[in-house]
C-alpha cells in the first residue's frame, strides 16, 4: 500500500513539474518502470562493475541477489577474490570468505563503494529524483538521469540508469560524484520476481 502511494505521489509530482504539458513516451515509460521497481520484492543479475578512484581503477564481476531488504553480492572475478560474498542489510554491510576481504575505500563522503553500488543504483531506480529521461540508440534503451532536486548539474551525487524499454530490465548504470564518474555497471541476465 505504501509503495503504491509513493508511486502515485511521485507520478503526480512529475506531471505537475511538466507544467501541464503532455507527458512524453520516455517519461511515461520511466514512471511505469519506477512503479515496477518499487513493487519488486526480489531480483537477480550479473554485473561488471568498474570503480574509478581517479588514480586507480578496479574492475569486478559479480552476481547480485536482492531479497526484500537483503542484497547478496558474490564476486566472480578477478579470480583472486572469486567467491567473496558481501551481505548488505539496510545500513549493515558484511564481507565473508575465509578471512579474505576486499577493501578499496569509499568513493564519496557518504560511504559509496563498489559493494554498495548495485543497491544504490536499484534505490535510484525506485526513488531517485528524475532530472531527465529519453529514449536513446533509436529507441533501444531508455535513459533515466537522477540527481538532487536542488543541486546544479555536475554537483553532488548523480545517477544515470539505462533500461531495456520492452523488458524493463536494468542494463547499465553509472554513479557520478561532482561530475566525475566513479561507478560504471553493465548488467546482464536481469530477472525480477
Amino acid at each position: 500500500m505504501r509503495k503504491g502511494l509513493i508511486c502515485v505521489l511521485m507520478t503526480t509530482l512529475l506531471l505537475a513539474g511538466c507544467g501541464g504539458a503532455g507527458v512524453s513516451e520516455a517519461e511515461e515509460l520511466a514512471l511505469t518502470i519506477r512503479g515496477e521497481y518499487l513493487s519488486m520484492e526480489n531480483c537477480a543479475v550479473q554485473a561488471a562493475v568498474t570503480a574509478d578512484y581517479g588514480q586507480r581503477v578496479y574492475e569486478y564481476q559479480l552476481t547480485a541477489a536482492v531479497t526484500g531488504e537483503e542484497t547478496v553480492l558474490t564476486l566472480t572475478a578477478p579470480e583472486t577474490v572469486a567467491g567473496l560474498t558481501a551481505r548488505i542489510t539496510g545500513e549493515e554491510n558484511r564481507l565473508e570468505f575465509d578471512g579474505v576481504s576486499v577493501e578499496t575505500g569509499p568513493l564519496d563522503g557518504q560511504g559509496l563503494s563498489p559493494v554498495s553500488s548495485i543497491p544504490a543504483l536499484l534505490e535510484s531506480a525506485r526513488s531517485g529524483y528524475i532530472t531527465a529521461c529519453g529514449l536513446e540508440e533509436d529507441g533501444a534503451v531508455l535513459r533515466v538521469d537522477c540527481g538532487s532536486p536542488e543541486g546544479a548539474p555536475g554537483s553532488g551525487t548523480e545517477t544515470v540508469l539505462w533500461f531495456d524499454p520492452s523488458s524493463h530490465a536494468l542494463v547499465r548504470g553509472e554513479i557520478s560524484v561532482d561530475g566525475f564518474r566513479v561507478i560504471s555497471c553493465e548488467f546482464s541476465g536481469f530477472t525480477a520476481g
